[in-house]
């Protein structure tokens, strides 16, 4: 970690929209440069997404900045991811709630972010390697889900395992050029969504089954 690219990066957060200082403060807290492939380290601190395997990405920072935002978290709460991927967000997560429970596809992928999480000392993440489209309902339901591949639709079976009130940010479209994050909040007779930034992520597939990853 370079501390001036540390600083950089959370000054062009600021500029563009992340004013949560506890999300401010875990983005200097989070090294990362863990969880990028050795080749990408001295890219780790740019405000750009970068490749780390399977067809897979490490999200931009602003990106993971202003989803974790919008979640308007609290330290007592639980929180679903669907894509693990690195193991960013899951780490970035992780000192602002109580539990983060993540689903993985990938098999080496969830592999080697669990090795970060626990070379990082991050003993509050819990993994699953499984079909992330079902999202975990043996550990339902959740404060707050966070999904980091796009669904081409809205994904109602995951607003189902929100607690009352409950909030997930989803990102949405069926190509990669018309995707928005949406930020959704379950209520007793229905939903409410917002769209409030245009993305790029890869797509949410569906049909894996999955079991817990040994710890």
């Amino acid at each position: 970690m370079t501390e001036s690219g540390v600083i950089r990066l959370l000054m062009e957060l600021r500029g563009q929209g992340v004013t949560d200082m506890r999300v401010q403060n875990v983005f200097e807290a989070i090294p990362r440069d863990r969880f990028v492939p050795e080749d990408l380290v001295d890219q780790a601190w740019d405000n750009v997404a970068l490749p780390i395997g399977c067809g897979q990405t490490i999200s931009q920072p602003i990106v993971v900045a202003l989803m974790t935002q919008k979640l308007a978290l609290s330290e007592r709460m639980r929180v679903l991811e669907i894509g693990t991927g690195s193991g960013y967000q899951a780490a970035i997560l992780s000192r602002l709630v109580r539990r983060v429970y993540t689903v993985e596809r990938h098999a080496d992928l969830l592999v080697t972010a669990q090795k970060r999480f626990d070379a990082l000392k991050l003993h509050n993440i819990t993994t699953l390697k499984a079909d992330g489209s079902r999202g975990w309902p043996q550990q339902a339901p959740f404060d707050r889900i966070i999904v980091t591949a796009a669904a081409a639709r809205m994904p109602e079976h995951l607003l189902d395992q929100l607690t009352p009130d409950g909030i997930m940010v989803v990102p949405v479209g069926e190509g990669t050029w018309d995707q928005k994050l949406y930020c959704v909040q379950r209520h007793e007779d229905g939903y409410d969504s917002e769209a409030f930034l245009d993305v790029r992520f890869v797509p949410l597939l569906e049909g894996r089954e999955g079991r817990p990853v040994e710890r």
